[in-house]
């Protein structure tokens, strides 16, 4: 399967994904931490169907020690037991800020609440930002199909 698109090609589309990759490196060193990151960017992509995501997120993950068991829980995490309360709340938040369309309300005061419990103020602005930023990605993969399965740890980085 080929992409549709090389967004890379496009002088405009270059242009506006640099970007956005340089909002995720300083992401990377925010004081969220980088399980956390991993896991919201995993949930995100499974809710949006970016097997481009997917393949990369869950790759990296493993490869900066994430177990197998975690990684395959993520989908089901409000019934696995091996996810911290912090980690919980952030896929609360991931979820939605996600699905924004399904509720009218967008994010619960109730799952706010839940994360700043766990979360400092930059934290909680470096989750938001990565929630809104992983989304960005998902939608620009799964428009120009990007295909999945090749990507190796740390290809990117």
């Amino acid at each position: 399967m080929d992409a549709r698109l090389n967004m890379f090609g496009s002088p405009i589309a270059g242009k506006v994904w640099k970007h956005i990759i340089a909002a995720g490196k300083a992401l990377e060193d925010s004081s969220l931490p980088g399980t956390t990151q991993e896991l919201v960017k995993i949930r995100a992509s499974q809710i949006n169907g970016c097997g481009f995501c997917l393949d990369m997120h869950t790759k990296d993950a493993a490869a900066a020690g994430e177990s197998a068991g975690r990684l395959n829980l993520v989908a089901a995490w409000r019934e696995a037991t091996v996810f911290t309360d912090a980690e919980r709340a952030a896929l609360e938040l991931t979820e939605q800020g996600t699905r924004l369309a399904d509720a009218a309300g967008g994010v619960t005061d109730e799952a706010w609440a839940n994360a700043a419990k766990h979360f400092d103020e930059e934290q909680l602005a470096a989750l938001v930002s990565l929630i809104a930023l992983i989304n960005a990605f998902n939608r620009g993969n799964v428009i120009t199909q990007q295909p999945a399965g090749d990507y190796q740890p740390g290809q990117f980085g």
